[in-house]
C-alpha cells in the first residue's frame, strides 16, 4: 500500500498565484526543451450520447514526477470533469489524484503566458482578447503577470458576457478591460492577440495584424476546427507547444496546409525549444509569433506538482491509500 493524497478543487483554491502558474509551466517547458517525454492528446469519441474522453501525459524529469490529464466532456450530463494523477517519477508510486477542474484556467493560462512571454515584444502594452469564459478569465489573468498592459479589448460574440467579462475582469487585473463591438476592434493595433473561443472557423481577419504583433490561440484543438485562418498562420514564425500535434490537431496550421497556403516546414519550433535556446524565439519588432497552445501534459503536470507541494504545507487534502499490482492477486 502506499498513501496518496487526494487535493479537491476547494483544497486548490487560494494555492497559488497566476504568476506561481507561470513559473511552474515554464520550467515544465524548459525541461521539455531539454527533451523531457510528452504526448499529445487521445480524444475518443463517442456518438450517443455525444462526448469524447481525452487524456495527455508527460514526464518532467528534474522536477522528479509525472503524470497527465484524463478528462470526459459532453455526454448525458453536457459538462465536464477532470481527474488529474501525479506520480513520483523514481519510484512510479502514485503522490496524488487532483480535482482538475479548479486549475485548469489557471494552468492553461500559464501556458498561454509562458508563450507571450517568451514571443511577444517586451514593450507590449495593448492586448485584444476574443473569448469571455472560464479560459479567457485565465489567459487574461496569467499574461496580465508577464507583460505591463495598459488597455485590454475583450469581444465575444454575445454583449452580456463581453460585458460581463469586462466588468468583472476590469476589477481584478491591473490593465483597464473594456468590451468592443467586433474582433476587429479587439484585433486592429493590438500588440498581444488571445483568441479563446468554441468557434469552428476564423476569429478575425489575418490581414488586420500589425506587424510585430504576437497571438496565441489556445481555444481549439481539432482537425476540423480553427481559430485562425491561413493569412495569419503564413504570416507568423508558428511555435507549437508540441510538434507532434501539428498532424493530429493543431487545426489552424492543418487547415493552412490543406489549403496550400504553408507547408508542414512551416512550424518554426516548439515552445520548449524556444525557451531552452535551442530554436530562436523573436528576432525582430516586426515579426508577428504564433503560439499554437493546444494544451499538454507539460503544464498540467508542473502546475499539479506545484499545487501538491504547497498542499503538503499547508496541511490539506485526505490520504487514500493504493494497491501496488503487486499485492493486487488474491492469495499471495
Amino acid at each position: 500500500m502506499t498513501d496518496t493524497l487526494f487535493l479537491t478543487s476547494d483544497d486548490l483554491v487560494d494555492l497559488a498565484d497566476p504568476e506561481d502558474y507561470v513559473d511552474a509551466v515554464r520550467e515544465g517547458y524548459r525541461q521539455r526543451g531539454a527533451g523531457a517525454a510528452a504526448e499529445p492528446r487521445t480524444k475518443l469519441r463517442n456518438d450517443d450520447p455525444p462526448g469524447m474522453l481525452t487524456g495527455y501525459m508527460a514526464i518532467l524529469p528534474e522536477t522528479g514526477v509525472m503524470g497527465g490529464y484524463t478528462y470526459g466532456a459532453g455526454f448525458g450530463a453536457r459538462d465536464a470533469w477532470f481527474v488529474t494523477p501525479l506520480f513520483d517519477a523514481e519510484s512510479g508510486e502514485p503522490l496524488a489524484l487532483l480535482d482538475g477542474a479548479y486549475l485548469n484556467p489557471f494552468k492553461t493560462g500559464a501556458a498561454g503566458a509562458v508563450g507571450v512571454d517568451t514571443l511577444a515584444r517586451e514593450d507590449a502594452s495593448t492586448l485584444g482578447l476574443i473569448g469571455s469564459g472560464a479560459q479567457a478569465r485565465g489567459q487574461l489573468r496569467a499574461t496580465a503577470a508577464v507583460r505591463e498592459f495598459d488597455s485590454v479589448r475583450v469581444y465575444s460574440t454575445t454583449r452580456e458576457n463581453r460585458e460581463a467579462f469586462a466588468d468583472e475582469m476590469d476589477a481584478i487585473v491591473d490593465p483597464t478591460v473594456e468590451a468592443v463591438e467586433t474582433s476587429a476592434d479587439a484585433v486592429s493595433g493590438a500588440d498581444v492577440v488571445i483568441t479563446a473561443t468554441n468557434a469552428s472557423d476564423p476569429v478575425f481577419d489575418g490581414e488586420l495584424l500589425e506587424p510585430g504583433t504576437h497571438v496565441t490561440a489556445m481555444g481549439q484543438y481539432d482537425t476540423r476546427k480553427h481559430e485562425l485562418d491561413a493569412t495569419t498562420v503564413s504570416r507568423a514564425k508558428y511555435v507549437l507547444d508540441l510538434r507532434a500535434r501539428m498532424d493530429r490537431d493543431a487545426g489552424s496550421l492543418m487547415a493552412a496546409i490543406e489549403q496550400g497556403v504553408v507547408g508542414p516546414d512551416h512550424v518554426h519550433g516548439e515552445l520548449g525549444e524556444v525557451i531552452s535556446g535551442d530554436v530562436s524565439g523573436r528576432e525582430s519588432t516586426e515579426e508577428i509569433t504564433v503560439f499554437d497552445s493546444g494544451g499538454t501534459g507539460i503544464e498540467t503536470v508542473a502546475a499539479a506538482h506545484m499545487l501538491y507541494e504547497r498542499a503538503r504545507e499547508a496541511g490539506l487534502g485526505t490520504e487514500i491509500e493504493f494497491t501496488p499490482a503487486s499485492e493486487a492477486m488474491p492469495g499471495r
